[in-house]
């Protein structure tokens, strides 16, 4: 209803104007399922990322919040603080890829509609998830060497005769 006389032509043929109002709302409805298809995809995608050592796995939903964590052998031999290191670099790595993800899933169920507001949910997503660099070396650092203060690291009892009290894995 764009022109002026248009108003004026749907007041004479009433049925002409019911049958543009169906069609305007099965648009709506048709628009409304899309855009519920897409918001059920996009809570679905789960984005997993492992450290470049193996000893990280993380997933993550599209929100940037962690669903699972998963260590590797390697993660026991690592200080605390490179453990923390290894999981917050593993976490963005998993979140760099959401706002890509969610892009393709609006791209699929929404084709070229709405695209001022998918660029500005898009855009939130690349600020608050940025896409990461790729790493310079595909090994993480050593583990610093023990110092005075540092209490021994536990043995790795696994491949020795258990004792004849203790037959526990822990």
């Amino acid at each position: 209803m764009t022109g002026g006389n248009e108003l004026g032509e749907l007041m004479l043929d009433p049925d002409e104007a019911q049958r543009k109002m169906d069609r305007w709302a099965a648009g709506l409805e048709e628009k409304a399922q899309r855009y519920a298809a897409a918001q059920e995809r996009t809570e679905q995608l789960r984005l997993t990322a492992t450290s470049s050592d193996g000893a990280v796995k993380i997933t993550v939903g599209a929100d940037g919040g962690v669903t699972d964590i998963e260590f590797g052998n390697k993660a026991r031999t690592y200080p605390l603080e490179e453990l923390s290191r290894q999981i917050l670099q593993t976490m963005h790595k998993a979140q760099s890829g959401i706002a890509s993800q969610v892009a393709d899933v609006m791209q699929e169920s929404l084709g070229d509609e709405d695209q001022e507001t998918r660029a500005l949910m898009i855009g939130t997503l690349r600020s608050r998830f940025p896409e990461m660099e790729e790493e310079e070396s595909s090994d993480p650092p050593a583990p610093p060497a023990p110092s005075a203060d540092t209490p021994p690291a536990p043995r790795d009892k696994r491949h020795e005769a258990p004792d004849d009290e203790e037959n526990s894995p822990w």
